[in-house]
């Protein structure tokens, strides 16, 4: 997978032993109960993920605040909590590798999402049928751009740094906080609208929100308030464990930090959206099960500025190898698959599933068996 700066490596990855506050070194636990705590970190990111989507919906609609808004501001960002604690964990740890690949094969990964919702959830049209949004196209060209600036700092490492802090992750953020901006503008006035079939199907679960609405119908929004914290806080803990676990595996296995953050690592921390995305078409929301995807993966970019902070033995992109750039260019082409079948909007299937879904888990199948051999 080639060297880091630290000078660990496939075979070497002497990162694991640095101590680290959060928690302590697993180096020496086996690997049959690292597993077993990587599987309950997983799940506790899964249970508060599923959680926390019912809450915002809840919030939502008590403040008026506004579907989108609300799921942009804070299920996003709460989702993006395993991404983070992940990240900064694995940074603080010198394991640069692994939290970069991360955050590049988080964004392959939740694509991926989107195709397995559509294949088992949404069986026999596809979901880009029903998400007749411009707004949608404008997440997915944002993210291109970020995905392929964050391509570009990894093929040519750190251009310069003050003060420890080097240009390219202040440059990621910046442009993350830019294209929020130009959605923001663009969803509240967009220039053109797409024809033909736009209506979406019934709600397929309209009961189920009913009965939700009516079991928390007694819960005052501040205990909503608190019942979020808390949901946030597991999946922050959860998103720890996996990433310290994760890192433990990584060197017990002999996979190396690279592939295990590229898939292991990247799908436990997904989970909140997948849970998120499943509620969401189960609801009928199938725009917002899209931009949640899109949204979360512009944000997986801007996360390299607090991975930088944490990494104290050098600009964090001069420890990456060549190879993570495979991920970014696998993340600009399913992206790309998306906003095709958004453009489209065929109702031809493959398998239960829309063309642009098969395609997308094609792509990341052959993509993860390439990187493997890199």
């Amino acid at each position: 997978m080639g060297s880091v700066q630290n000078g660990s490596s496939h075979g070497d990855l002497g990162f694991l032993h640095h101590e680290s506050f959060l928690m302590p070194d697993l180096t020496e636990t086996s690997l049959a109960i690292n597993g077993l705590l990587f599987a309950g970190g997983a799940l506790l990111v899964w249970l508060a993920g599923t959680k926390l989507s019912q809450y915002v919906d809840l919030f939502a609609d008590r403040t008026g605040l506004g579907k989108a808004f609300a799921g942009a501001l804070l299920l996003g960002g709460a989702t993006s909590l395993p991404e983070l604690a992940t990240t900064v964990t694995a940074a603080s740890s010198g394991a640069a590798e692994l939290a970069g690949t991360n955050l590049l094969g988080g964004v392959v990964m939740q694509i991926a999402v989107l195709a397995l919702v559509d294949a088992f959830v949404l069986r026999g049209r596809p979901l880009t049928l029903f998400s007749p949004q411009s707004s949608l196209l404008m997440v997915g060209v944002m993210l291109i751009g970020l995905v392929a600036l964050a391509s570009a700092a990894v093929t040519s490492q750190e251009l310069f740094s003050v003060a420890g802090i080097g240009f390219w992750p202040v440059a990621l953020f910046a442009a993350y906080v830019f294209s929020v901006w130009v959605i923001y503008r663009y969803e509240g006035d967009p220039r053109w609208e797409p024809r033909g079939e736009v209506a979406q199907p019934p709600e397929s679960a309209r009961d189920l929100k009913d009965a939700h609405e009516q079991s928390f119908q007694k819960t005052s929004t501040a205990m909503l308030v608190g019942y979020f914290s808390m949901a946030s806080l597991v999946v922050l803990v959860g998103g720890v464990t996996v990433a310290k676990t994760g890192e433990a595996i990584a060197e017990q296995s002999g996979l190396g930090q690279g592939i295990v953050g590229a898939t292991l690592v990247a799908f436990a921390t997904s989970l909140p959206e997948v849970s998120t995305t499943y509620s969401a078409v189960r609801f009928g929301a199938y725009s917002m099960a899209a931009a949640n995807i899109l949204g979360t993966n512009s944000m997986e970019i801007a996360l390299f500025l607090p991975a930088e902070l944490a990494y104290r033995d050098g600009p964090i992109f001069d420890a990456m190898p060549n190879s993570a750039a495979f991920l970014a260019a696998l993340g600009i082409v399913v992206t790309s698959l998306y906003l095709w079948g958004i453009l489209e909007r065929r109702d031809k299937t493959i398998l239960g599933m829309g063309v642009d879904s098969f395609a997308v888990l094609v792509v990341y199948a052959c993509g993860l068996l390439v990187y493997w051999t890199l």
